[in-house]
């Protein structure tokens, strides 16, 4: 009998508007693997933090409110559902606003310790395609593949503003282009696990990439850690 073949630890980190939303969820379904949009777990302990009336930039009222919240991400045939103490809060997650809570709340070492542990307890059985600031880096550095998306701020910045657009709202270029500046350096220059290519990750610039061309240089890699051992 053929043995089963091994499900990996996937890692696909980058700044905002590199494209790594809409690349690891189709990686996840060519692969039949479960993908997990980190983002969206900060987003929703972000939510609960608004819900319970607390003021997302009190630090310890939000470390509080962090450490008896529960996360999960589950299935779905519309894609991926986030439950926040079992309360469905997927359609609540998308909006400016919790854009921007979000990236305060993530800044908090102690949200983020939390989180990175309901994080590795889903991948414990691998399968998994997980994207975000310091997956490969903090939340699995021992991950089987690790991906580092990047592309020109204009480019990021534009892809952007046509989320925003799908999302019903169409603020002025240089308006999201500063706000993406803004999160690079928030990211980048944060306490806790700033945005940083880990040392063993595969670099792709998707600047000029459509989203199939780098789908193919993932699969690729993927490919070539699946292959049976030839020694």
């Amino acid at each position: 009998m053929a043995e089963r073949k091994r499900r990996l630890v996937i890692a696909i980190d980058g700044p905002v508007g590199a494209g790594k939303s809409t690349v690891a969820r189709r990686l996840a379904q060519a692969l039949e693997y479960i993908y997990i949009d980190s983002g969206a777990m900060y987003r929703a302990m972000a939510w609960k933090a608004v819900q319970a009336g607390v003021d997302i930039r009190d630090r310890h009222r939000v470390v509080a409110v962090a450490a008896t919240t529960e996360i999960r991400i589950v299935a779905s045939p519309s894609g991926p559902r986030v439950l926040v103490d079992e309360q469905d809060v997927t359609d609540d997650l998308r909006t400016p606003s919790m854009d921007e809570a979000s990236s305060v709340v993530s800044t908090y070492p102690e949200v983020r310790e939390r989180l990175v542990a309901l994080q590795r307890e889903i991948a414990t059985d691998g399968g998994i395609v997980m994207d975000g600031r310091d997956i490969g880096t903090v939340v699995f550095p021992h991950a089987d593949v690790k991906v580092y998306l990047d592309a020109d701020l204009a480019v990021r910045a534009a892809r952007r503003l046509e989320d925003l657009r799908k999302r019903g709202t169409a603020p002025a270029f240089d308006v999201v282009q500063a706000d993406v500046l803004r999160r690079d350096a928030r990211d980048r220059g944060r306490e806790a696990s700033p945005l940083m290519v880990a040392p063993d990750a595969i670099s792709i610039d998707s600047t000029s990439l459509t989203v199939d061309e780098i789908l193919f240089q993932m699969l690729a890699v993927v490919g070539k850690v699946l292959e049976p051992d030839k020694s």
